[in-house]
This record gives C-alpha cells, sequence and structure tokens, in this order.
C-alpha cells in the first residue's frame, strides 16, 4: 500500500515541502531503502524509525520498504523527517487513518523509545506549513513556542509516537497548543550607561545610532571606554516588535542556537574575536549556515580591535552593510540570509594606541601608522554613519561623583522617537532611518531650505560621496526624531556633520 504524509525541510531560511511517499509491497525480500538525495543523517533515520516503531508496540512491515522524498533534485539534510517517514509507514501497514494526515504536516526528531525529539529551523517550517493552507502541524513539545509565532495553523506539541497515532485515529484526542499573548521581558543588564564616567559625545551618538539604526566607529587610545561604551549599548536598544522576534528567531533557529527551544526575546550582541575567519562572519560551508553578521540581524556585531580583522574579512562587509542581506552561494545552489545590523567598531588609533594622547607619546613610527591606517579602507569608513573620537577619562571625571543619566531614561526617548519612525514607515518594509533608499529619503524626509543650503555648503567643502550624502540626511532625520520635530533643521544637519571622519 502506499502512503503520502507532508514535512518540510530548510534551505537557508525558506522552508521546502517535502513529499513522504512511503510504498509497503507485498512481496520482496525485506529491505527498507529511502531515496530522494537522502544525507546520511536521514539514511541512518531508518534504524532510528525502525526501533522507535517496535518500541511504540507497532510491527514493522516484513517485506519490501520504499521511502521516497520528494522532489528527488532537493538534498535532504534534517532529522526532522524521522516523524512523517514513522507515519507513512504506520499509514501503508493499516495503523494509522490515512485521511487524518491529509491536511497536515510532521516534522520531528524520533529517539530510539518512540519520543519526539526537537529540531532545527521550525519556524520556517511552520510559515511554510501555514502558506499552504495546512490546517495542524505536529511538533516535539520543545519546538511548540517556536512554532507558536506564526498564526493561522493549529500547533501540536506531542510527546511520543504512540500518542500521536492514537490521536490520529480518534482514540486519544491532543488539543492544540494555547496561544498566549507575548509579555514583555524584563531585561537585565551587566552594563548601565551611568556607570560610564565622560564621554559624554560618545554617549549621544550611541544615543543616535540606537534610535536610527546607525553603523558607529569608536577610535580612541586603551582604557577610553570604548568596549564598556559597546558592551553598555544594548541596554538603551528598543523593544523588540513581533515581527523582528519572528526575524531573530528563525535565523537563530536555523543555526541551532535557540536556547532550550524558547523564543528570542533580547536584540543579540554578537563579538567575534578578530581572529575571526570571513566564512564565520559571513557565513557559509558546503552546507551554508548564517554568520555572525546574521546572528547579529536586528541586533549588534560589535567588531572590538576592528583595524585588527584581515582586511579580506573587513571588506566582506561592503554588501551586508550596504544591502543587509548575504547571498550564500555553492555549487549546489545559493541561499540567502538577512543581515541587517549596528554595526559598532572599536579601534585604536596607531599601533601602540597612544597617538594623539595628551599626557602619553607615541612611539609608533609614521609608516607604521600609515600601514595601520590603511587595514581600514575608504569604502567600509564610507559605509559607517557616526565617527567617534573617544578621548581618555580625565582626572575629574574618574573622581566625580554625580550620577550621569541612566540607560532607562535614555532608552525612553529613543521609544518615543521610535514611535515616530513607526508612523512614518508605516505599510513599508523599513523599520529604521537606515534603512531608507534615496526615493524614501524624497518620499519621507521634510528639509528646510536652510538646511538644503547647509547640504549643498558641505557637499562642496568636505567632499561628500552620494552615499555619505544620504547617510547626513538619515543620521539628520534621526536626531529630529529624538527631538519631536517634524522637519530637518540646519541645527540636526550641523550635528550630523560633526560625526563624519575628521579627514573630510
Amino acid at each position: 500500500m502506499l502512503a503520502r504524509i507532508f514535512s518540510g525541510v530548510t534551505v537557508g531560511l525558506e522552508g521546502i515541502l517535502i513529499d513522504v511517499e512511503v510504498d509497503v509491497a507485498g512481496r520482496g525480500f525485506p529491505h527498507f531503502t529511502i531515496v530522494g538525495l537522502p544525507s546520511k543523517s536521514v539514511d541512518e533515520s531508518k534504524e532510528r524509525v525502525r526501533t522507535a516503531i517496535h518500541n511504540a508496540s507497532f510491527d514493522m512491515p516484513d517485506s519490501r520498504l520504499t521511502v521516497n522524498l520528494a522532489p528527488a533534485d532537493i538534498p535532504k539534510d534534517s532529522s526532522g523527517l524521522d516523524l512523517p517517514i514513522a507515519i507513512g509507514i504506520l499509514a501503508s501497514c493499516g495503523y494509522v487513518d490515512k485521511t487524518a494526515c491529509v491536511k497536515s504536516m510532521f516534522v520531528a526528531e524520533l529517539s530510539l523509545e518512540g519520543n519526539l525529539r526537537p529540531i532545527t529551523g521550525v519556524i520556517s517550517i511552520t510559515a511554510l506549513a501555514n502558506k499552504l493552507k495546512m490546517s495542524s502541524i505536529y511538533v516535539s513539545v520543545e519546538n511548540v513556542e517556536e512554532a507558536l509565532l506564526i498564526d493561522g495553523i493549529d500547533v501540536y506539541g506531542v510527546l511520543t509516537l504512540a500518542d500521536l497515532v492514537l490521536h490520529l485515529n480518534g482514540n486519544k484526542v491532543l488539543t492544540p497548543a494555547a496561544r498566549t499573548n507575548r509579555t514583555r521581558f524584563v531585561q537585565q543588564f551587566d552594563t548601565d550607561f551611568s556607570e560610564i564616567k565622560g564621554q559624554l559625545v560618545a554617549k549621544r551618538a550611541l544615543e543616535i545610532a540606537s534610535c536610527g539604526f546607525h553603523n558607529v566607529h569608536l577610535k580612541g587610545p586603551p582604557g577610553a571606554g570604548k568596549t564598556l561604551l559597546s558592551r553598555a549599548f544594548v541596554s538603551i536598544l528598543p523593544e523588540l516588535t513581533k515581527e523582528e522576534v519572528l526575524e531573530i528567531t528563525a535565523v537563530h533557529s536555523v543555526a541551532g542556537l535557540l536556547r532550550k527551544h524558547t523564543l528570542a526575546q533580547t536584540r543579540p550582541f554578537r563579538s567575534p574575536h578578530h581572529t575571526t575567519s570571513r566564512i564565520g562572519l559571513i557565513g557559509g560551508g558546503a552546507n551554508p549556515k548564517p554568520g555572525e553578521i546574521s546572528l547579529a540581524h536586528r541586533g549588534v556585531l560589535f567588531l572590538d580591535e576592528f583595524s585588527e580583522f584581515p582586511r579580506h574579512v573587513i571588506e566582506a562587509l561592503r554588501q551586508p552593510l550596504e544591502d543587509g542581506s548575504v547571498v550564500i552561494s555553492r555549487a549546489s545552489g545559493s541561499v540567502e540570509y538577512p543581515s541587517r545590523f549596528i554595526l559598532i567598531a572599536a579601534s585604536n588609533p596607531c599601533p601602540c594606541g597612544y597617538l594623539g594622547h595628551p599626557k602619553k607619546v607615541c612611539k609608533c613610527m609614521p609608516g607604521t601608522i600609515m600601514k595601520y591606517r590603511k587595514r581600514l579602507s575608504g569604502p567600509i569608513l564610507d559605509r559607517i554613519d557616526l565617527h567617534i573620537d573617544v578621548p581618555p577619562v580625565t582626572e575629574d571625571q574618574l573622581l566625580e561623583e554625580a550620577n550621569a543619566e541612566k540607560s532607562e531614561v535614555i532608552r525612553k526617548r529613543i521609544d518615543k522617537a521610535k514611535i515616530l519612525q513607526r508612523k512614518r514607515f508605516a505599510g513599508t518594509r523599513i523599520y529604521s532611518n537606515a534603512e531608507m533608499r534615496p526615493a524614501d529619503i524624497k518620499k519621507f524626509c521634510t528639509i528646510s531650505a536652510e538646511g538644503i543650503a547647509l547640504l549643498k555648503q558641505a557637499i562642496m567643502k568636505l567632499s561628500l560621496s552620494a552615499r555619505t550624502y544620504f547617510k547626513v540626511i538619515k543620521l539628520s532625520q534621526t536626531i529630529a526624531d529624538l527631538e519631536g520635530s517634524s522637519s530637518i533643521s540646519t541645527m540636526h544637519i550641523s550635528e550630523a556633520l560633526q560625526y563624519r571622519p575628521r579627514d573630510e
């Protein structure tokens, strides 16, 4: 008899429908075959499925058994096909009512006892099931919270294969998992802005970066507070929207980084070491996986000791910084991962770190300093919105007892400005000012006549590139949002221009 069960796998972040066709031949030497480009993990499912069915008190067919995973031209590399293969075998043998499986999708790994285990990429597969108008999806209990992010489909969390068979036959009714409103997650931060002495200019720049999702380059001597500022930055990031939770969860699910398969509650903060390879940063491999830039999607990518990263690794950031996504191509195909993150790069002014220090002498030769600076190319620096000099903290600032502004106060200002941005970009796919294209700037940004005149002077005197020109406008719009202004004035543009590199 022939049975057909629906399941899914992920290619990148995209869910792909898999038709699991199971045929139990009436004659022939007993043999279990899986065809349709199965990977090693899928081929090994034969033993997991055989043992799980036996331990669930069912009999394996004593005849030729063939499983086809269609479409046959897509490589399958997911242990989540264990469950649909087992259900297909049981349906072919008459243990499961086939009609109960028609509008359902099954995806889970099986243990030898017959228990359902969680897999990666469930959120993408659930989105696919909803798109295909499936009525329900059956997953392990650990994957339920992730699958519930997708509305419009019943999600069943199943403990064992035996329970699922009883449910499909109507002997034991399982109830769909209940959807609850996502409560606000109380975040705990290691560092608060009030703990950082001095650095008012850097704090202001980071506030603007958080509000508009702008990239930042912090440059200063060792011990000035660049790393501390960067790690405190997460304490002023705006709260996640549901759409952003879904995007972050999808990336981390595919990468297998969801802790206990729970939802993403905070914006990611990724801080790879400067010895990270290009594949580690961008993503890739034989079966392309997301790299650090995708794992930092809708969050922060902190590159400490920015100038110490290999040049070819830094240059690989060009396209992701501009497009907000990265396409990884291999002989077997291409996958696209999102990479819309805030880049915070921290570097020293020279190899010894003390160039321009008010009290310490730089010991680097001019040629050494020039070679060190050339590690950061013009195109990379041009893609960064705010360039901030972080000077050493003075004695008075260190001994000052007055409490600085707390992160909570700063975050409230940012949340207020984000409301203006959400209203501005309602009905679009734009989440922040930094994502605007030239056409969007023309549509959404209102610049005063004096502001336009100032921009013209800046283009002539500072030789701004076209990219930098639009970045200045986007940065000015964020500054205007923080002040609650409906238009961009000369004051906003003047402040934005101050954050350009000195050589401009």
